[in-house]
């Protein structure tokens, strides 16, 4: 993750970074308290979307609603790297309902 916009770094009301995935990683299953907007730049990913498994490729966006289980996975050789956004203070939670807080890319 590489924070390109955000309160700490300048008073954004949003947050924009970029997440850069090598081939296989992925991240955990969470939420979001707020919509996420994910362009994806280079490679592809699947996402695993409130159960629904999705493939994004180069110029895809995907809108993910508040709220539901998330988890992207780098596919292909390559990776992938996405531009993302939400709004600045969004809160991450594990599925078990753990409060994650803030993550410090969109603090």
């Amino acid at each position: 993750m590489r924070t390109l916009a955000s309160p700490t770094l300048g008073g954004a009301a949003s947050a924009l970074w970029r997440v850069e995935m090598s081939a296989g990683q992925a991240g955990p299953e969470h939420r979001f308290d707020a919509e996420q907007v994910w362009t994806i730049l280079r490679g592809r990913a699947m996402v695993q979307l409130d159960g629904e498994a999705l493939v994004l490729e180069v110029g895809d966006t995907l809108i993910v609603p508040p709220d539901l289980p998330r988890r992207f996975r780098a596919e292909g050789p390559e990776g992938f790297a996405a531009m993302v956004s939400a709004p600045a203070g969004a809160r991450a939670s594990m599925l078990d309902g753990t409060d994650r807080g803030v993550p410090e890319w969109i603090a």
